[in-house]
């Protein structure tokens, strides 16, 4: 099963995901190499937000990753949303 996870920022999040954005992206990578996120990244530009691609049997994985993301605990994210996705055309590996 796939989940699209996205995640709304605050307005000032360039400004503001410095001190934390190496401790976000070692979670996002540590996921990644276990085979639990596809693939992740901002979305806009300006950024807005982001979109990551998760692969697991239950949303319970991103849930996980949501409470431990610094980006999240630190107040940059000012909503996210978490829903499955049922791939019709092509491969999500």
């Amino acid at each position: 099963m796939h989940w699209l996870l996205t995640y709304d920022y605050v307005d000032d999040i360039a400004a503001r995901r410095a001190p934390f954005r190496e401790a976000h992206l070692g979670l996002v990578r540590e996921l990644h190499e276990r085979g639990a996120l596809l693939m992740a990244g901002a979305v806009g530009d300006p950024i807005e937000g982001a979109l990551l691609v998760f692969t697991a049997e239950d949303e319970a994985v991103v849930g996980e990753f949501v409470a431990e993301d610094p980006y999240v605990r630190e107040g940059l994210v000012a909503a996210w949303h978490v829903r499955p996705w049922n791939v019709v055309v092509g491969q999500a590996h």
